[in-house]
C-alpha cells in the first residue's frame, strides 16, 4: 500500500465506546482488512477520585462518544466504520472523513514518539540551527520528553545558558 494509514474520528452512541470499537476490530477481522483499519483507540485519562472511602483512582473516557481509529481510508473500510452498530459516523463535513493531523494526535497523546537523544548532561555538543549555529556548548540539561535541551555555551568569556529544541543540536564526531 502506497497511501499511509491516518487517524480518524468516529462519532458513536453516548456509552457504546467500547462495543464500537470492539465491533470495528472484529469485523476488520472477519473481513481480513487489518492493513486498512491498523489500530483502534479510545483515549483514556486516570483521575484520582476523592469518595467517602478515600481516594482513589479511576479511568474516565477524555471524549466521551468518540473512537480514533487508525486506517487507510478506502471505500471498503468506510463502509466497514460506518456501518458498525453504534457507530454515527465520522467526524467532518459532509459525511466526509477527515484525518487527524500530527499536531492534534501529539496532543492527544494517541501515538507516542521515541525520542533517541545521542548526548547527555555533561557532552559537549555542537548547534546546528538558530542565531548560535556553529558554536559549542556544554549540555546542562535534558528534557527529552519536552524536545528541550539546555546548552551552555562561552561568548565573549562568559559562560551563557541557551534553550533548544533536540533537533539544534548535535554532537560532536571525535
Amino acid at each position: 500500500m502506497a497511501e499511509e494509514a491516518k487517524w480518524y474520528v468516529v462519532h458513536t452512541y453516548s456509552g457504546y465506546e467500547n462495543a464500537v470499537a470492539a465491533a470495528i476490530v472484529k469485523a476488520a477481522e472477519n473481513r481480513r482488512m487489518q492493513d486498512l483499519i491498523q489500530e483502534v483507540n479510545i483515549p483514556l485519562e486516570t483521575v484520582t477520585e476523592v469518595t467517602d472511602n478515600g481516594p482513589k483512582e479511576i479511568e474516565r473516557k477524555v471524549f466521551p462518544g468518540y473512537v480514533l481509529v487508525k486506517m487507510i481510508l478506502t471505500d471498503d473500510s468506510w463502509h466497514l466504520v460506518r456501518n458498525v452498530r453504534g457507530a454515527t459516523g465520522f467526524v467532518g463535513s459532509d459525511g466526509k472523513a477527515i484525518p487527524l493531523t500530527d499536531e492534534e494526535i501529539l496532543a492527544l497523546g494517541v501515538e507516542r514518539r521515541e525520542i533517541v537523544v545521542g548526548f547527555a548532561v555533561g557532552d559537549t555538543v555542537k548547534i546546528t540551527d538558530g542565531p548560535l549555529a556553529g558554536f559549542n556548548g556544554t549540555v546542562e540539561e535534558l528534557e527529552a520528553e519536552k524536545n528541550r535541551v539546555s546548552v551552555v555555551v562561552s561568548m565573549f568569556g562568559r559562560e551563557t545558558p541557551v534553550d533548544l529544541e533536540l533537533d539544534q543540536v548535535e554532537t560532536i564526531k571525535d
